[in-house]
């Protein structure tokens, strides 16, 4: 029987992988790898998740994504009156403030990939790699060597689970910067109805990531409390230790 990290760790992005038809209004794909320690998730994470929701909506089946909550579309409809979405962004932000995690993200320009690429790769993939690296030295760094870490990802549907197995098992395998096996690395697909915290939360934070490096200019709270969770170097840089932007 495998020996199981001390952690485990969530994945969302932003945007879509197509090269064909990028969208000036907003260029990028985001994924964001969400770091958290088993204990840190279930005493903290999940308690007070499932306590706002109780406040909020009554019950705990509620999903909190990104989109239907920018979007204010049901069950968030209430957003509409300022009050109250004021007083849920302020509770959801302190939560996010005080939420142990440490994140791994990529921002891929589609774009400047296309222009500076003939025969661009799949910016998912790109993505993937450079995400993984970065958490595996994160692992190993906190002494998970040997260890197995679950790398939990909702599914999409058929053929696109099928490539993202294939591409995260080629990665773990060799095809990476330095061509080790991060056999500490295993990859976990569930159902997008799943009313999983750590999913939700990257969710929320993959977005922020992305519009931060589109518009760096433009007003951008949540990224705010992100940037403060990103993994570091010694130094303190966030720049190609917690957070890739490529190309």
């Amino acid at each position: 029987m495998p020996v199981f990290s001390d952690y485990v760790i969530y994945v969302d992005e932003s945007g879509d992988h197509d090269l064909d038809s990028v969208s000036d209004q907003y260029p990028m794909f985001v994924l964001a790898f969400c770091i958290f320690k088993k204990r840190d998730y279930i005493t903290y994470v999940v308690p007070e998740l499932q306590k706002f929701k109780f406040k909020w909506f009554g019950h705990d089946m509620v999903v909190l994504h990104e989109y239907e909550i920018r979007k204010q579309k049901v069950p968030f409809k209430f957003l509409q009156i300022q009050n109250l979405r004021n007083e849920f962004m302020r509770e959801l932000s302190e939560i996010f403030q005080k939420c142990p995690a440490t994140v791994v993200s990529s921002v891929i320009d589609k774009r400047m990939l296309k222009n500076r690429y003939a025969f661009p790769n799949n910016p998912y993939h790109i993505a993937l790699r450079f995400c993984m690296e970065r958490t595996h030295r994160f692992l190993i760094d906190n002494y998970q060597k040997g260890t197995v870490t679950h790398v939990i990802f909702e599914k999409r549907g058929g053929k696109e689970d099928q490539k993202l197995e294939l591409e995260f098992r080629r990665i773990k395998d060799g095809a990476n910067y330095t061509g080790i096996n991060m056999e500490e690395l295993d990859i976990c697909l569930v159902d997008k109805k799943a009313n999983s915290s750590g999913l939700q939360i990257a969710d929320l934070f993959a977005r922020p990531i992305g519009l931060k490096i589109l518009r760096p200019d433009q007003l951008n709270r949540a990224y705010d409390i992100i940037v403060e969770k990103f993994r570091k170097s010694p130094r303190g840089n966030i720049i190609g230790f917690g957070l890739k932007v490529f190309p």
